[in-house]
C-alpha cells in the first residue's frame, strides 16, 4: 500500500499542483460560487411553493389568492434564470484579480461580451394557439440561465484575456493627474473595451454566416451536449469521485480541483431538474447526477463520507487521541466540514485509511445511483440545498420534501459506518499501543529523574 501511495504522489502531485494553480480554473470555480447565495434564496421559495401536504395548495389559496404560487416563485426566476449572467461577471472579476488589472471593468465588459454574442430573439406561443413564433428584440431568458452557462464561461475568459493583454501592453488612454481615480479608470478601460467588444461583434457576425447561427449553438453542439452526456452518466460520476478522493489522499483539495471543471455541468443538470419540477412536482426528473447528488448523498460529513468515521472515533475509540479528535470533529462533521479529520487523523498519505476513504464514496455512488435511476428513491429536484445542511434534513429538502431522500441518506450513513469501522479499529489499536509506549517511557524517565 505504501508503494501505491508513493506512486499516486509521484504521478498525481505534479499534475494536480499545476491544475490547482491554474488561473482560469480557479476563476471559473470562484466565479460560479457567486451564484450560490442567489440559488439558495430561489430554492427556499421553491421548497415553500411545493410542500407535499394534502390541502396545502387550497390553504395557501384561501390566504393569498389563486396566484399565490406564481407570485411566490418570482424570486426563482430572478435567481436561476440569470445564473449565466452572474457567472459571466464573477468569472471575469476573479480572473482579472489574478492578473492584477481592474476587475470591475473586466467583469462589466465580460457581461457586455456575453450579451453581444447572444441573439436577441426567443420562441413564444400565443395564448389559444399551438404554434410557436419567433419574437425579436428581447433578451432570451433561457440563455441567461444554465443553458447559457458554458458560453458565459468562455466569453468571460476570452474577454478578460484580451482586456488584460491590452492593459499590460499599455494601450490605454491616460488622463491628466488631476482627474478623479474613478473617472481615470473608466477611460483606461475605453480602448480595451472597444477591442474586446469589436472582437465579439466579429465572432457573432461570423457565426451568423454559418449554419450554427450563434455561438450558443456552436457551444451546445460541440461542447455542451458531449460534456453533459459524460457528466450525467454513471461512468463520468465514478471517474470524478475516484479522482476527487485520490487528490485528497495526496493532500490536495480534490473537490475544488475536479469541481472547477465539472461544476458547470452538474449545475446545468440540476437546473434541468428544477425546470421540470416547477412545471410538475410529480413528474419524473431527467437527471440523477447533479450537484446535490454528490454533496448530499455521497459526501455525508464531507469528502470521503467521513461523518461515519467521526462518529466511530468519538463513541467507540479507546485511544485518547482518536476519541478526542472524534469529539472535536463531530460538530464540524455534522455540517459537512471534515478538514480536521483529513489532516488531523490524518487520512492524507495514510495507507490504511485511504482505503475506506476512497471505497466508501464509490460504494455509495453505486447504491445511490441504482436507487434513484430505478425510481426507488426520488431524484434531486433541483432545489439548491446548501452543502452545509445536516444529514437527513438535506436529503428531505433536496428531493422536494420526499421521505425517500432522507431514508437513502440514513442507509448511506450506515453503509459508510460499516466500511470505516474495521479500519478505525485497526488504527485505534495502533494509537493505543503508541500511547501505552509513551506512558511507559514517561514513567521510566520520571523514575530515572
Amino acid at each position: 500500500m505504501d508503494r501505491l501511495v508513493q506512486l499516486f504522489e509521484r504521478a498525481l502531485m505534479p499534475i494536480a499542483g499545476k491544475v490547482a494553480g491554474q488561473k482560469h480554473l480557479q476563476a471559473i470555480r470562484d466565479g460560479i460560487v457567486l451564484t450560490t447565495p442567489l440559488l439558495i434564496v430561489g430554492s427556499l421559495c421553491l421548497v415553500i411553493g411545493f410542500i407535499p401536504i394534502e390541502g396545502y395548495d387550497d390553504f395557501m389559496k384561501g390566504i393569498f389568492g389563486e396566484l399565490w404560487r406564481t407570485k411566490l416563485l418570482y424570486p426563482v426566476g430572478v435567481t436561476f434564470d440569470i445564473m449565466a449572467l452572474i457567472a459571466s461577471f464573477g468569472i471575469a472579476y476573479r480572473l482579472a484579480e489574478k492578473y492584477k488589472v481592474d476587475p470591475l471593468s473586466a467583469a462589466s465588459i465580460s457581461v457586455a461580451s456575453f450579451l453581444l454574442v447572444t441573439p436577441y430573439n426567443t420562441m413564444f406561443t400565443p395564448a389559444g394557439t399551438e404554434t410557436a413564433i419567433q419574437v425579436s428584440g428581447v433578451i432570451p431568458v433561457t440563455l441567461m440561465g444554465s443553458q447559457g452557462l458554458f458560453v458565459a464561461m468562455i466569453m468571460a475568459l476570452l474577454s478578460t484575456e484580451i482586456f488584460r493583454i491590452v492593459i499590460q501592453k499599455d494601450i490605454v488612454l491616460k488622463m491628466p493627474p488631476g482627474v478623479p481615480p474613478a473617472v481615470a479608470k473608466s477611460f483606461v478601460a475605453l480602448i480595451p473595451a472597444f477591442i474586446v467588444l469589436g472582437t465579439c461583434w466579429i465572432i457573432r457576425l461570423i457565426m451568423e454566416a454559418t449554419t450554427f447561427e450563434s455561438v450558443h449553438n456552436v457551444v451546445k453542439t460541440l461542447l455542451g451536449v458531449p460534456l453533459q452526456a459524460l457528466g450525467s452518466s454513471f461512468a463520468g460520476a465514478l471517474i470524478a469521485v475516484i479522482l476527487i478522493h485520490l487528490l485528497w489522499a495526496c493532500g490536495l483539495h480534490g473537490a475544488n480541483l475536479v469541481g472547477s471543471v465539472m461544476s458547470p455541468i452538474w449545475l446545468t443538470l440540476m437546473d434541468a431538474n428544477r425546470a421540470v419540477y416547477m412545471s410538475n412536482p410529480n413528474a419524473e426528473l431527467p437527471n440523477v447526477i447533479t450537484t446535490q447528488f454528490f454533496d448530499l448523498w455521497l459526501y455525508i460529513g464531507g469528502s470521503g463520507t467521513t461523518l461515519a468515521m467521526v462518529v466511530a472515533m468519538a463513541f467507540l475509540a479507546k485511544s485518547q487521541q482518536m476519541k478526542s479528535l472524534g469529539r472535536l470533529s463531530l460538530a464540524p462533521g455534522l455540517f459537512n466540514i471534515n478538514e480536521p479529520v483529513i489532516f488531523g487523523v490524518p487520512i492524507v498519505m495514510n495507507p490504511l485509511l485511504i482505503i475506506p476513504f476512497i471505497v466508501t464514496p464509490v460504494v455509495l455512488l453505486c447504491v445511490s445511483y441504482f436507487a434513484m435511476s430505478t425510481g426507488l428513491v426520488a431524484r434531486p429536484s433541483g432545489i439548491s440545498v446548501p452543502w452545509t445542511t445536516p444529514l437527513l434534513v438535506s436529503g428531505y429538502l433536496a428531493t422536494g420534501a420526499k421521505t425517500s431522500g432522507l431514508v437513502l441518506q440514513l442507509i448511506n450513513f450506515i453503509l459508510a459506518f460499516a466500511i470505516y469501522y474495521p479500519f478505525i479499529r485497526l488504527w485505534d489499536r495502533q494509537k493505543c499501543k503508541e500511547e501505552q509506549e509513551a506512558t511507559k517511557n514517561q514513567a521510566v524517565t520520571t523514575l530515572q529523574a
